[in-house]
């Protein structure tokens, strides 16, 4: 009996889209927490590339909610677009983003790593 609550339940919030207006609530947040750190910490992921992502999988969400609602295709098409066209954006900003700089926009640090000019191991004497 539970489970068919569940089931019916479930099958309403994807019949009307609201499972993803639940998805897209969670990007939001997730939008404002990683705005929040990286603005009080200094450190994060950058703030542009990021919000490129993720408008590039909110336009997606809202995709499968116009396909799950009927909607006609060139809302469909619209929102697909607007991803394709964040998706680009993202992966500019991301490749010419200088190559001294780590993932999370600080500069990367100098002569750490195993490389033949570093010791990975200073303190620890080889047998």
């Amino acid at each position: 009996m539970a489970l068919d609550g569940i089931a019916s339940l479930l099958g309403g919030l994807f019949a009307n889209g609201r499972i993803i207006d639940a998805i897209l609530v969670l990007v939001a947040c997730e939008a404002a927490i990683l705005t929040w750190w990286r603005l009080r910490r200094g450190y994060g992921p950058a703030l542009v590339p990021l919000m490129c992502n993720l408008v590039s999988g909110a336009a997606l969400m809202l995709a499968v909610r116009a396909a799950l609602t009927g909607a006609d295709w060139p809302a469909i098409a619209a929102c697909l677009a607007l991803s394709f066209v964040a998706h680009g954006a993202e992966l500019t900003l991301r490749l010419r983003a200088p190559a001294n700089r780590s993932a999370c926009g600080k500069p990367a640090a100098r002569g750490t790593g195993t490389a033949p000019e570093t010791v990975a191991f200073p303190n620890h004497e080889l047998i």
